[in-house]
């Protein structure tokens, strides 16, 4: 009978210890707000995406091959036609960083290097002037320009932002979805953000 109720005990705090490995919530310090901010980080998987890529009908305005961003439902669709689409979670910009627009992907990149924009190396001067592409680069493993923005679609190593506002205006996605996304896309590619 004792047995049995540390088995009990046992198996109960292992379970709450998966479902913290779940769902966490995380506080860290954002400089362009001067404010601590919160999210709640939900992972499957180490890199899986709390929100799974799925085809869905699309009967929208936008055309075969176009990309729609829509910052507000966290969420990017890329049109496939015969009234589909992929709908994939992204992670965008925190108040204050997003915005809205038509323009075109203008170069693509696997394993891209980073040079932080001299807005966020003000905000934030700890920052490194440039990194190299590899697992821990922000860019992640893909990344697509946009326009004349300064912004891009790209991977992370951080799934759990997927779903979130958190970046500085760039919409990412987990290396899984930006790799899938990357390989169905080319330059002159339409890119519409809504929000």
């Amino acid at each position: 009978m004792l047995l049995l109720a540390a088995v009990a005990t046992v198996a109960a705090s292992l379970h709450t210890g998966t479902a913290r490995a779940e769902e966490e919530t995380v506080r860290f310090w954002d400089p362009a707000s001067s404010s601590f901010q919160t999210i709640v980080r939900r992972t499957a998987r180490p890199m899986e995406s709390p929100i799974k890529k799925e085809m869905i009908d699309y009967a929208g305005p936008y055309g075969n091959g176009t990309i729609i961003v829509n910052t507000g439902e966290r969420r990017l669709y890329y049109v496939v036609g015969d009234g589909k689409a992929l709908k994939y979670g992204i992670g965008v910009g925190r108040p204050g960083f997003t915005w809205q627009g038509t323009h075109h992907i203008t170069r693509k990149a696997e394993w891209p290097g980073w040079t932080p924009p001299p807005a966020m190396r003000k905000r934030q001067p700890k920052l490194p002037y440039f990194m190299p592409g590899g697992p821990d680069n922000p860019l992640g493993a893909r990344a697509m320009y946009i326009g004349s923005t300064i912004y891009r679609i790209h991977g992370t190593a951080e799934p759990w932002t997927i779903g979130q506002a958190v970046s500085s205006g760039c919409i990412r996605m987990t290396n899984d979805d930006v790799a899938d996304l990357y390989e169905r896309v080319g330059v002159g590619t339409k890119v519409v953000v809504v929000h």
